[in-house]
This record gives structure tokens, sequence and C-alpha cells, in this order.
């Protein structure tokens, strides 16, 4: 029983030490990226009420939520999805601002995915939230900032795919499906199941020509040129626009450098239905998941009673840290590794080194000696502990004799060296 209790749930973990230390910087190196580009920190409640997000808003499905009772038996759910919560907020705190708002988070979401796919199911999340634009020039720059946000974690290899939604509800506007068989083909396609899509397509009372834009549409992705060409597949407005509405996109990203960065796929949906526009993913190797998620999705503030178009991101941190892990880039933080040992009676003399130490943004370890343990035990200890040195003082206090783990060498230096 003792043993069991030691261990976890299936899907969450313990992060300790120089791994929660490299997680933090990651966090704090993208952050900064969000504030340079002018976006203000916003932080939601871990729990809401379950209408923040039930299916009819587009977002994860019920089954997949952690659900809970409130002892006024209200439902209640840990937060699945980041951006049902900061529409809630924005239609709450700037109801009546009809300017752009542009946020950023750094939060955790829970998932209650099936153990055996392998995912956590919580995860640490950060992105941002930019609402009340509905220009290309807003979907370029939350796109770029995806980029930049990327390569300050550390990444140089990596690709942001990004599609447009409308290209695919414009040609199920044209054939007329029910909603059992959209959702059906939207998960075939998005898949590139091109037997399955070819199956359920022939199958529909549709024409022959939409018949082979369907059939097509799995293969529509890769460069600017290949999405252009689905020009020639269809004369579907709303489809038409949405490529157009990519080449623009496109332009603005070279105008920031970074279009090299992306390529397209006019197959690309998303288990969120609330997304009206782009919808975008970021990839790289080292993790078989996405590490980047998003796009536009102008009809959900609506719905908590504010009319505003919006557009955003939520970076996956655990993935990108795997990611980061296993093609060896190194997240250069500042750890602890000087321990300072005293015995009682050097306590005043230990206290004074220690700060010098920290006044100079120096990290050390203070630690009273115990009477009952040798010298050698604490070397052990702080050999364990990855530490570099030891610095201890005995009784008399006026001497520190310094222990070079590393190189396993030690000399007598005076305090008042260290004072002066």
């Amino acid at each position: 029983m003792a043993n069991k209790l030691l261990h976890t749930p299936d899907g969450v973990r313990d992060i300790y030490g120089v791994e929660c230390t490299k997680k933090a910087a990651l966090q704090e190196k993208m952050l900064k990226v969000f504030h340079l580009c002018g976006y203000q920190d916003i932080e939601t409640p871990t729990f809401e009420f379950f209408d923040i997000f039930n299916e009819s808003r587009g977002s994860v499905k019920a089954k997949e939520m952690f659900k809970f009772f409130d002892r006024d038996n209200h439902t209640l759910v840990l937060r699945p999805d980041e951006t049902p919560a900061i529409a809630r907020c924005a239609a709450k705190y700037f109801l009546d601002e009809d300017m752009p708002i542009r946020l950023c988070y750094i939060e955790r979401t829970f998932i209650n995915n099936s153990s055996y796919q392998g995912r956590l199911k919580e995860s640490s999340q950060t992105g941002v939230e930019f609402i009340g634009d509905d220009s290309a020039d807003a979907d370029a720059e939350i796109l770029a900032m995806v980029i930049k946000a990327l390569k300050a974690a550390g990444l140089t290899e990596f690709q942001v795919e990004l599609g447009e939604v409308d290209f695919f509800k414009g040609l199920m506007e044209e054939a007329g499906m029910d909603e059992e068989t959209e959702e059906a083909l939207r998960a075939l396609i998005e898949n590139k199941n091109y037997f399955g899509v070819e199956e359920l397509v022939m199958a529909q009372p549709i024409s022959k020509e939409l018949k082979q834009v369907f059939l097509k549409l799995p293969e529509l992705f890769g460069s600017l040129e290949q999405i252009q060409a689905a020009k020639e597949l269809t004369s579907n407005p709303r489809a038409l626009r949405a490529i157009e509405r990519l080449e623009e996109v496109n332009r603005i990203l070279e105008h920031y450098g970074l279009s090299d960065y992306v390529s397209y796929d006019l197959g690309m949906l998303s288990q969120y239905l609330y997304y009206t526009g782009i919808i975008f993913k970021a990839y790289t190797y080292g993790t078989g998941d996405y590490v980047v998620n998003g796009g536009r999705y102008d009809k959900l503030l609506e719905q908590f009673g504010k009319d505003s178009p919006a557009v955003g991101f939520g970076i996956s941190v655990d993935e990108l840290l795997l990611a980061l892990s296993r093609q060896k880039i190194e997240i250069e933080v500042s750890v602890v590794n000087t321990m300072i040992l005293y015995e009682k009676e050097a306590r005043e003399n230990a206290i004074r080194l220690s700060g010098h130490f920290r006044g100079a943004g120096m990290a050390v370890q203070l630690q009273l000696k115990d009477p009952a343990r040798t010298l050698e035990e604490y070397q052990a200890y702080a050999r364990r502990r990855n530490f570099n040195n030891l610095l201890f003082l005995d009784r008399s206090g006026f001497t520190v004799r310094v222990m070079n783990l590393v190189l396993d060498r030690t000399e007598e230096i005076p305090l008042s060296e260290y004072l002066k």
C-alpha cells in the first residue's frame, strides 16, 4: 500500500530538479517573445463551469473532460482548452472594447485521453490570443510569433503547416452532406486516408467535378504553388476566397522574412470545430505529435456575448521539451552547484559568506553540519546532488576549506579573502 501511494495516475508525471528549471526557462523565453510583440498576461481558473467548454462551443468532446460537482451541484470541469476560457474572459472584461486586444498565457490543460494514446492528460501550454482583428495581417502576426517563439526556444529545424478550413467548408456547403457524413469525411481527410475518402465520396449524390475535388483534397499540401493549383479544381466562391487568404498571408510573411518556415495543406482540419479561417500546426522531429496548434475562431466569442473575430495558438511545452532533448539542444540554465557547510559556532560567518555569493548573483546552498555526520558523508551527498564545490567552515569560522569535487582538490582560504 505504501508503494502504491508513491505512484501517479496514468497521464500525469512529476517534474523536478534541472528538468523543472529548464521547463521554466523555456516558458520564460517564449513569454519574452510575446511581451516584445505587445501581448499582456492573462490567467484563467483551473476549473470552470462545464458549459464554457461543452461540445456546442466546438471544444473537446465531453467524454474527454475531467468533470466533477461542487456542493451546489454545478457541473465543473478541469480546463481542457485555453481558448474558450479566454473567450469568456474577453467577453466579460472587454465587452465594450471595439479595438484589438492581445493576451498571452502560461497554463495547464487537462484532457482525459485514452491511456493507450500515450499522451499526457495534464499538459503545460503557453500561447497567445489576438482578439478584435479579422485581417490577414493579424493572421501573419500570429504565425510570425509562432516561428519566433520556436526559434527562441532553440529549435532550428521545424515546419509550420498552414491550412484554411473555409476551403473544406465551402465544398461541404456545395455538397449538402449531412453532419454524420461530414464528420466521417473530415476524419478521413485529416488522416490522409485516400481509399477511405474515395469510398465515401463516390457513394454521395454529388457532381463528378465536386467528387474530384474531394478526392484530391488529401493531396493538396506542400508549397504555395501546389495550393494555388487547387483554384483550377473548383469554382466555389468560399473555397477560392480561402486560397486567396493564404496567398495574402504568405505575402505578409515574406515581409517578416519568415515565409520559408511555412508549408500549406488544404486538407488540414481539426478536432476543434470553432475554427473558421486559417488553421495551423507546427512540427519538428523528436516528437510524434505537433508542438503548436492554432487558428482563427471568429464566431467563438459571439457565443459569450461579444461579437469579435480572434486568432491564436498554443504551444505544447511538454512536447517541445521532448523534441529539444531528443535533438540534443541544450537549454542553458543557472543551477546551484556550490554548498556552504558550517558548524554551529561558525553560523554568523557562514551566513555572511552566503550573502556575499548571493549578492553577486551566484546560487549557493547553506547547510548546518550535523555533528553525527562526517565530512566525507557531506561530500558524497554533494556529488549526488551534482554540486561542483563544497565550502566548509569549521567552528573557528575564519577559514574556508574549499573542496573542488570535480577536480578532487582541496585548499584553505581565509574568510577575509572572500569578504574584503
